[in-house]
């Protein structure tokens, strides 16, 4: 290998390095409120960039509110966070909003959409329109990341409207999962 080819490897590598750098920056977005003066800082990661702290308080979370609150005993650590982005609204170290989106054909082998699960408010953020704002956050990262397809979700029944008002439709039946109603809802492309 030339003089010339080495240079050109090693610019390569160090824009390479400096990208994932520039993308880890960026990937951290303020959002000033108005509510109590506090920040929420919103971020949106693939999961080698949750460290150890981040990664237990949105496991945490998701727990508190779907096991416990809504008495719900399921496998919530079901193998596909790896393989997912991670979109986070934090508080004060803690996070008050936060859904995962699922590359295409992650969540249902049988359909070729992509995904947006486990989307969860924290129960003292909640009627602060962080709901909404997160699933923008969380629409736009499965439109930026897998453009051009679909979003599939299983909402629980009591929330079509909600996802209705972000151009979902429902798809089907209503069904039991973990014995809460569901419906299968379909934002097209």
């Amino acid at each position: 290998m030339g003089a010339t080819a080495i240079s050109r490897q090693r610019v390569k590598s160090r824009f390479v390095l400096l990208r994932a750098r520039l993308r880890a920056c960026l990937s951290w977005v303020v959002v000033e409120e108005r509510d109590n003066n506090a920040s929420m800082r919103w971020h949106v990661c693939g999961f080698e960039e949750l460290d150890a702290r981040r990664l237990y308080r949105i496991l945490e979370l998701r727990q508190r509110v779907f096991v416990l609150e809504q008495a719900c005993i399921y496998r919530d650590i079901d193998e596909l966070d790896p393989q997912c982005r991670h979109v986070c609204g934090w508080r004060g170290g803690r996070p008050a909003a936060y859904a995962r989106c699922l590359p295409p054909g992650l969540a249902y082998d049988e359909y070729p959409e992509a995904s947006i699960g486990r989307v969860v408010v924290d129960p003292a953020a909640r009627r602060r329109a962080l709901g909404k704002e997160l699933m923008r956050r969380a629409i736009a990262e499965v439109h930026k990341e897998w453009p051009g397809g679909g979003i599939r979700i299983e909402a629980q029944a009591y929330l079509e409207d909600f996802y209705a008002g972000f151009g979902f439709a429902g798809v089907g039946e209503t069904y039991m999962d973990s014995g809460i109603p569901h419906r299968q809802m379909l934002l097209p492309a």
